[in-house]
């Protein structure tokens, strides 16, 4: 297992870091990934050039770290969802998609992590299944362009008070199996996952065949260790199942300050590596 901190964390005075000082503080803490929030680096990866994109996947090798892929995928632009009753606005959620998964392997990430709670909701008078047959439409043809690209698309489910569609991990799992794709699977985050009220390391080891990424976090919205969650059962269960992907820290509440929390959570979670 190795460990990767997403790059949003890095913000004071309303200001992201930039790239190139996010990279040279956490190689030399330690960290081995860098995960990006595509918001934080332009409105648009559509906007990002072909020479900024091989800028990044450069400076990520210049600092020994590798590219893990891109989270919170549609803060923007405006306008998009997965779920709308809307076909142009599928269409257009479906391209941007694919935009994303053109960029991912454009710097050299490998797969996208698909949270977007607002931009998959159940609308009104709608329902589950329908909404879920709208969305596998979008995920079906984006899995094709993943495939292409070699990027794994990763369902991420989320707590009731984010979304009312896909909160269990049975949920997500019970997606994938429905759209079929080797390039579709599934991701699984702790803060999200203490709202299923189920023992984590269950959760784990009855996904063990989905699983493709995993975000350390707690449910105050800080980082692991900074709250009440043990890690140890929990990295106990990635380690009976042979999970050997990354574990990237996210973090809401950067209140703490970027740096302790990059600091303090990876010392916390090389405890139990």
């Amino acid at each position: 297992m190795k460990l990767g901190i997403c790059n949003e964390t890095f913000k004071e005075d309303n200001k992201f870091w930039p790239l190139k000082d996010i990279m040279e503080y956490i190689a030399n803490l330690g960290y081995e990934g860098i995960e990006f929030a595509p918001f934080t680096l332009a409105s648009s990866v559509e906007e990002i050039p072909l020479s900024k994109r091989k800028e990044i996947s450069s400076l990520a090798k210049n600092y020994g770290l590798e590219v893990i892929g891109l989270h919170w995928l549609l803060v923007s632009p405006p306008g998009l969802s997965v779920s709308s009753f809307d076909k142009k606005i599928r269409k257009k959620t479906t391209e941007y998609l694919k935009s994303l998964i053109d960029f991912c392997a454009d710097i050299g990430g490998r797969m996208l992590i698909f949270g977007s709670p607002k931009q998959r909701n159940i609308e009104k008078d709608s329902n589950y299944e329908e909404t879920k047959a709208r969305v596998k439409e979008v995920f079906i043809e984006s899995a094709e362009r993943a495939k292409e690209r070699g990027v794994i698309i990763c369902i991420e489910p989320l707590a009731r008070s984010e979304t009312n569609f896909i909160n269990t991990a049975k949920e997500a799992v019970s997606l994938i199996k429905e759209i079929n794709h080797p390039n579709f699977k599934l991701h699984l985050d702790v803060k999200a996952m203490s709202d299923e009220e189920r023992p984590i390391p269950r959760i784990i080891k009855e996904n063990k065949d989905y699983l493709f990424h995993f975000h350390a976090n707690d449910p105050n919205g800080q980082g692991p260790g900074f709250g009440r969650v043990d890690f140890a059962p929990i990295i106990e269960a990635l380690r009976e199942i042979k999970y050997s992907g990354f574990i990237s820290v996210e973090v809401f509440d950067i209140s703490p300050g970027p740096r302790k929390i990059a600091k303090d959570s990876l010392i916390y979670l090389k405890k139990f590596l």
